[in-house]
């Protein structure tokens, strides 16, 4: 029953998903109480579809770069040799937690001028935490019985690492992947306060004539795609997973 549910909830957000991104006017007669003084209840300054694309695309090169480096960063921490550096490691990735993404822009604009550069640089800063954090967690779970029979195998430290560490760890890092994405997902609309293009536009444009419809039209297209996008994730997740024998097929 909650497998036939779920699913129902899956078709349904995909579809009210897309008829928002290509056919809103069918909702039209729900967005019109939200205008005031004949406001238009559909956004048709720009195309939908196109700000959504590239709404994901800053998301996905934000989170591809971010992954590389907290990974790369989460295994050297739990290295010997880099032992020493995690909490260093820990006090950045909460800084770029903690640190507001606005400001971060007000800070990268001088530098990079405006558009994607200062979104992409928010949005790196702002993912690395769950990434990070979830890269060391999954490492330092694994069974020291588990290591100590890689070693038992004649397994030199790299091939332990590929072969036994970071498979175990696998689950808990595509969750901070997971996490992370959602999280950018929800962020990057901030992206359109310094001329990057997505669905910030939307919401922004609703602000400045407060027109609600418009907020909304945003909002309920950036929570479908993120929910989406997680539960599209946790799929592959488990498919990943079970490939690899760490859940039951």
């Amino acid at each position: 029953m909650k497998f036939v549910v779920a699913n129902i909830f899956r078709v349904a957000a995909f579809v009210l998903l897309l008829i928002l991104l290509f056919r809103t006017e069918w909702l039209s007669f729900m967005l019109v109480p939200l205008t005031s003084n004949n406001a238009p209840p559909v956004y048709t300054q720009n195309s939908l579809p196109s700000l959504a694309l590239a709404h994901l695309e800053l998301v996905i090169g934000s989170i591809i770069c971010t992954a590389i480096l907290a990974i790369l960063a989460g295994v050297f921490v739990t290295r010997k040799s880099g032992a020493d550096f995690l909490p260093l490691s820990r006090a950045i990735a909460n800084a770029g937690q903690t640190f507001p993404p606005v400001a971060v822009l007000a800070l990268a604009v001088p530098a990079t001028g405006f558009g994607a550069g200062p979104t992409l640089i928010a949005l790196f800063l702002y993912s690395l935490l769950p990434i990070f954090e979830n890269t060391v967690s999954g490492i330092r779970q694994v069974n020291p019985a588990v290591l100590d029979a890689a070693d038992g195998m004649g397994m030199n430290p790299t091939q332990r690492l590929f072969k036994v560490e970071l498979p175990l760890a696998l689950p808990l890092i595509l969750e901070g992947l997971k996490v992370a994405t959602v999280i950018n997902i929800g962020t990057a609309t901030i992206g359109s306060t310094v001329a990057a293009k997505g669905l910030g536009e939307v919401i922004i444009a609703g602000l400045i004539s407060d027109n609600t419809a418009f907020i909304l039209q945003g909002g309920l297209i950036v929570g479908l795609m993120a929910v989406l996008i997680y539960d599209a994730m946790g799929v592959v997740e488990s498919a990943i997973t079970r490939r690899i024998g760490l859940r039951p097929a």
